[in-house]
């Protein structure tokens, strides 16, 4: 009867954690283009990306229920052709998505035996994009950690007979159940509050470990206040490795696969994030929502090609953006629709996303190093993300509005991973 991880920590937004179960059972449940056990393999793929033992070890057991052939599970030299095919696509959506184009998309519909449909890639498409988000979430709000680390869920893989988070219900009881439970945690939070905010006032001037003090040195060598600003004309922060000398997260025992084995899901393991940067004309250009937009192009075509997972997405983004966090704006001294703007918009532009109508200073005024600092992380190298960066370096937000910045994170990473593969769908086509 206990509560999945993931389920625990969205639970403090009950209304989004119904959409994002709705969408999850979608993609993994019902009918669609792909395979069952094609669906969960593919979600390995996208979670060893980012060294997401936790969602690996899911999807490993859900496998194996979809009737999977267990050889796949030796790596990607035992699965078909096809499926293997898919991972050049997965790579670069996973950490620079600006890089791909309709001649990624055309190689996949034209191998000969191995071709993929176009409603196959779009279900695939979808299916890592949402991984690749997941797994920021698991590892921003500590899932990955085991509770024996301190960690706030079990990395503890589910047994065959136990309930899998994507297969609960999203029904009233259960929502009802973790609001009870985290209800008493946020009244637990508040009681903590006052007493958090004098300590991070006094972050600047006390020794509080040598992980904060590592990554401020880091900072006054980055320049005064250069390494974090984000230009109206640049692309976003340059900040290479902002969680250089954290530790890193320990082993746990008892998990299906480890975190040495899961580099047997994927090929080209140092490609990872790089910094987008405007560059001349012949080279990559800056993504302009006016021209390709979720709401006006990318919306239609999902929906067409995949039926009915466009209206599931559109309401998870939707949901997202209406969760209450007037406590958490108001801290920041603006209004809450302001200050979820500049999360949002944020996290697009580290991934080359631009919107003409917004003033890229707010992102500066709006947001405080650290939280700068957690966002970039979380969104472009999760698997560096640890629970000291979690705890310590961001205690003026309560859990609850942590989780809300976390499920920012998610939507607008998958929104922006979808936006770049839809984009160079739609130009294979035309």
């Amino acid at each position: 009867g206990r509560l999945e991880a993931v389920t625990q920590q969205m639970g403090y937004h009950p209304q989004y954690l119904d959409s994002f179960l709705k969408t999850q059972h979608y993609l993994m449940h019902m009918d669609g283009p792909l395979p069952f056990d094609c669906r969960h393999y593919i979600a390995i793929m996208a979670a060893a990306r980012h060294q997401c033992r936790y969602l690996v070890n899911l999807h490993v057991l859900q496998f194996l229920r979809a009737g999977g052939d267990p050889q796949w599970l030796r790596g990607l030299e035992f699965i078909p052709p096809k499926l293997r095919n898919l991972n050049e696509i997965n790579k670069i959506l996973a950490h620079r998505p600006w890089l791909i184009t309709k001649e990624h998309i055309e190689k996949l519909l034209k191998i000969s035996e191995w071709s993929w449909s176009l409603a196959e890639l779009v279900h695939a498409v979808v299916l890592l994009a949402h991984c690749h988000a997941l797994a920021s979430f698991v590892f921003g709000c500590g899932c990955e950690q085991d509770e024996g680390l301190g960690g706030r869920g079990s990395l503890k893989p589910l047994s065959l007979g136990n309930q899998c988070f994507c297969e609960a219900t999203a029904g009233n009881s259960y929502s009802q159940e973790l609001l009870r439970i985290n209800r008493k945690r946020s009244l637990d939070s508040c009681m903590e509050l006052d007493s958090l905010r004098e300590r991070m006032q006094r972050i600047h001037v006390e020794t509080e470990g040598r992980d904060e003090m590592r990554l401020l040195q880091q900072d006054r060598e980055e320049g005064e206040g250069q390494g974090a600003e984000v230009g109206v004309q640049g692309g976003t922060e340059h900040c290479s490795d902002p969680s250089a000398g954290l530790s890193p997260l320990a082993d746990s025992d008892g998990v299906v696969t480890g975190a040495t084995n899961l580099a047997c899901y994927m090929q080209d393991p140092d490609f990872g994030y790089q910094d987008f940067a405007r560059r001349d004309e012949d080279q990559t250009q800056v993504f302009r929502v006016q021209d390709y937009s979720w709401e006006d192009h990318g919306f239609s075509l999902v929906n067409r090609l995949y039926s009915d997972i466009g209206h599931l997405l559109d309401e998870k983004f939707r949901m997202v953006d209406g969760l209450q966090s007037s406590a958490m704006a108001k801290r920041q001294g603006c209004e809450p629709s302001v200050f979820k703007r500049g999360i949002w918009n944020y996290i697009h532009c580290m991934f080359g996303i631009r919107y003409d109508d917004y003033d890229y200073a707010e992102v500066n005024q709006l947001l405080e190093r650290m939280l700068k600092v957690y966002i970039k992380t979380v969104t472009c190298y999760p698997e560096k993300t640890n629970s000291e960066m979690f705890d310590r370096f961001w205690k003026q937000f309560k859990h609850s509005e942590k989780v809300h910045v976390n499920l920012l994170i998610l939507e607008a990473r998958m929104q922006a991973e979808l936006l770049y593969a839809l984009q160079a769908i739609t130009q294979y086509m035309i």
